[in-house]
């Protein structure tokens, strides 16, 4: 039952993470945390996840789950093109709830991982709860700024969050057969989140500082993987 603790955990930071923008007086440089979130969901694709899915058979798998999250992103977005350039528009609510399904596969693969090996689920969950946070942030200052009640806003982060003890729930269902293809799948994700959603956001103004904190949070699962011995 570790891995449905590890689930409410990441359903938990989305709530925490999405309350922080509802504060006045809250103040925070979300490029630090999404750099730093960026390096932690890469580093544990890399160094995890691909090897635990025996890369040999799975590597179509790893690039379905790059390009199908690719593809939900790009669905979920109204593009407003000029003659030269695009403009890129959340279209709103059914946008938001959409974005957050991936928290369902995710809550997958911690349970996966968890079954495969219960450090693998540790990993993954950490993982999960570093890109969670940035997340829950930026669904909150989305929302406000388009004129979201805090009802709504709070509505949200809970589906959100239910849906990561949901996905561990359901992977009991699962064959074992099937579990290096989940993770080789969620590997692919979170090379797109990674490198595809946090580290585009994070670079937004060149800052040393910020390509620190992507190298931290590589280092960091780079320094855990040698310390377990995964």
């Amino acid at each position: 039952m570790l891995y449905l603790v590890y689930a409410g955990i990441a359903g938990a930071a989305t709530i925490l993470s999405g309350l922080l923008p509802l504060h006045p007086r809250v103040k925070f440089n979300l490029r630090y945390v999404v750099g730093f979130a960026s390096g932690i969901v890469i580093g544990t694709a890399l160094f995890e996840m691909i090897p635990a899915a025996n890369p040999a058979g799975n590597w179509l798998i790893i690039g379905l789950g790059f390009f199908s999250f690719y593809l939900i992103e790009m669905a979920v977005t109204i593009h407003t093109c000029g003659e030269k350039e695009c403009r890129i528009e959340r279209i709103g609510l059914p946008a938001l709830l959409g974005i957050t399904l991936d928290n369902l596969v995710d809550g997958v693969a911690i349970a996966v991982g968890f079954f495969t090996n219960p450090l693998l689920g540790l990993f993954i969950a950490l993982a999960v709860v570093v890109h969670e946070v940035p997340q829950g942030l930026t669904t909150t200052v989305v929302m406000k700024s388009e004129g979201y009640s805090s009802v709504k806003i709070l509505t949200v982060l809970g589906v959100a969050a239910m849906l990561y003890p949901a996905g561990a729930s359901l992977s009991v269902l699962l064959p074992e057969e099937v579990y290096g293809l989940i993770i080789a799948f969620v590997a692919g994700e979170f090379l797109y989140i990674g490198a595809g959603e946090l580290l585009p956001e994070a670079h937004r103004v060149l800052n040393v500082q910020v390509v620190l904190m992507v190298i931290l949070g590589v280092a960091v699962i780079a320094l855990l993987e040698l310390a377990s011995g995964l």
